[in-house]
């Protein structure tokens, strides 16, 4: 279902985005001038692998997984946007087809700019060119970091690695201990395991391993992070 209006916490989560929050005013006016808002429930297709981009879309509430198909027919999640953060844009400028599925995790709100509309304000933004090449540069570096991590670091440490971004971008306070924080981002272990290129019996060893020393707590609606210092250590181990 659609609605034409963000939320309060919703045009928060867009406005205090890490590189929205770069852009003059004008630009960021002119974005938000055009944009439209779009609304979907817990595995709603955003959108298809193989679609043309239509949209440059942000995630403003929930999260987009973003996932493929093996050749056998698993799916496989590849990552997880978070609120405040942009993509689409890559299939708009190279004018090829989506390359991968965009789903709804949890009840999520997107904000979408045309593709029209976008290379409109790229002829009156110069800004914006530039703008997006320190996006894309950002995203060339995570990317190397994540395969120079899979390559370098034991499951354990980038498992912890792992739970301390998530802290960062869905933590909130946990109700019963003030010092502890949950993780809002609902993931099964299946699609923790996912992330992690590791299958789901290696990472329910790790965090029942983290669980003991008390770094972090597992429960039925997800997980508490109870000592950041210790999950800290484990990634230096």
């Amino acid at each position: 279902m659609d609605d034409p209006i963000l939320t309060i916490d919703e045009r928060a989560a867009i406005n205090s985005g890490r590189w929205f929050s770069t852009l003059s005013p004008a630009l960021r006016h002119d974005i938000l001038r055009c944009a439209y808002v779009k609304r979907f429930k817990d595995g709603d297709l955003i959108a298809a692998r193989g679609e043309a981009p239509e949209e440059w879309i942000a995630c403003a509430r929930g999260a987009v997984r973003v996932s493929s198909t093996s050749l056998s027919g698993k799916q496989i999640t590849l990552t997880y946007v978070e609120p405040g953060i942009w993509f689409g844009d890559v299939a708009i400028f190279d004018g090829d087809r989506r390359t991968h599925d965009a789903y709804a995790h949890d009840s999520t709100t997107i904000l979408c700019v045309a593709r029209a509309d976008l290379r409109k304000i790229l002829a009156q933004h110069v800004e914006l060119y530039e703008a997006l090449l320190r996006l894309h540069a950002r995203r060339i570096r995570q990317l190397f970091g994540l395969v120079e991590d899979l390559n370098t670091l034991p499951l354990r440490s980038r498992l912890a690695k792992q739970l301390l971004h998530l802290m960062r971008s869905y933590g909130v306070p946990s109700l019963s201990d003030g010092g502890e924080i949950r993780i809002g981002l609902h993931l099964a272990q299946e699609e923790l395991a996912q992330l992690l290129g590791a299958s789901r019996q290696r990472v329910n060893q790790e965090l029942k391993a983290m669980e003991r020393e008390e770094a972090i707590r597992i429960e039925q609606g997800g997980l508490v992070v109870r000592n950041r210092d210790l999950l800290m250590k484990i990634v230096e181990e």
